[in-house]
């Protein structure tokens, strides 16, 4: 048998396409807009976290999702894929899933007498890591390149995954029986974790009374964009700036983390970097092109709670990654800086 051949291309589907060109402020607000109505058709009265979501998905990152099951965790993902219209695959995290199951594998040909690459799961616009914590750290740290890098390294070889490229990842923060708890390497990668929680008994019944009007299990959502829809609101994201005292803020609240009195380990640079990337998507997500405080305090914590470690001693307590982050946003001066309006020079 022939090795395979580290020259060969990388996948067809890992291929780069063209910069995408930026939207205006005002074109970026409303399709933004329109992608949560349409989510929100299927995942009932949970607008704050969808719009997390779809931060972290402009911002190019990686979200996990952590609640308790039954809660729209799957279906978020589904919907996500069908109105951005994006490839979808689904990876059944389980303690017998092998890396090779995620990322592909080299196969042997026999009528060629050659090695086929066969891409796995990971090979889509947005990959679904269903319950993540259910598979063990040598899988799990299968997605670290890949979330990362953007790529995966098989048999020595180097194949591109699409673009844009995202992985929402679901686990249920109760259940612990037969999980593997996820490490700091690979939490730190996730720019975001949200949760839904109950939804109110209004919302409750209007989930129930949709099942039954439309009289099937599934439900089917318009496609609002396309993946290069999506790269240009990537761009749009892009062009947002961010004014260095805001920037210095973002770092003063990292930073501030790493002394708290609760906290055993704080959030790392990569969680200020989160939070500059995670508010210029919440700005476009707006219609500005420009960053204010009340930005990085709405993203502050699903960026940074899931960052820091309580001490082991106060783990029975109230003390947590959350509870760290909002003393930290109330201890932390906000910068003051002025709103201005969107310079019509920068609208394209």
């Amino acid at each position: 048998m022939t090795p395979p051949d580290p020259s060969r291309p990388a996948h067809p589907a890992g291929a780069r396409p063209e910069p995408a060109t930026p939207l205006a402020p005002a074109a970026a607000a409303d399709l933004t807009a329109r992608i949560l109505d349409e989510v929100e058709k299927a995942v009932v009265g949970k607008r704050q976290p969808l719009t997390l979501v779809l931060a972290a998905v402009l911002a190019k990152g990686h979200v996990l999702i952590e609640d308790l099951p039954g809660l729209g965790k799957t279906l978020t993902a589904r919907s996500f894929a069908q109105v951005l219209g994006l490839d979808f695959a689904r990876a059944q995290f389980t303690p017998d899933l092998l890396p090779a199951d995620l990322t592909g594998s080299f196969l042997y040909d026999q009528r060629r007498g050659a090695f086929d690459f066969r891409p796995g799961p990971v090979f889509a616009g947005l990959l679904l890591a269903d319950e993540v914590n259910r598979t063990p750290p040598k899988t799990q740290s299968a997605l670290l390149e890949a979330m990362q890098e953007r790529q995966v390294t098989v048999e020595g070889q180097t194949f591109a995954l699409p673009d844009p490229f995202c992985v929402l990842a679901t686990a249920n923060p109760v259940e612990y029986e037969g999980t593997y708890p996820l490490p700091e390497a690979q939490l730190d990668r996730f720019l975001l974790r949200v949760a839904f929680g109950y939804p109110s008994a209004e919302h409750e019944h209007d989930v129930v009374a949709r099942r039954l009007a439309r009289r099937r299990e599934e439900t089917v959502l318009d496609q609002v964009t396309d993946a290069a829809g999506l790269r240009a609101l990537q761009a749009t994201v892009e062009e947002v700036r961010v004014d260095p005292s805001v920037a210095r803020y973002c770092v003063a609240l990292a930073a501030a983390t790493r002394s708290h009195g609760h906290v055993q380990t704080g959030a790392s640079p990569r969680g200020s970097l989160g939070l500059a990337l995670t508010a210029r998507a919440f700005a476009a997500m707006r219609g500005r092109d420009y960053v204010v405080p009340e930005d990085v305090k709405a993203v502050a914590t699903p960026v940074l709670a899931h960052r820091v470690s309580v001490k082991p001693e106060l783990w029975m307590t109230d003390a947590s990654g959350a509870s760290v982050v909002a003393e930290v946003l109330s201890r932390v001066a906000t910068p003051t800086t002025l709103e201005q309006p969107v310079d019509p020079a920068r609208a394209r």
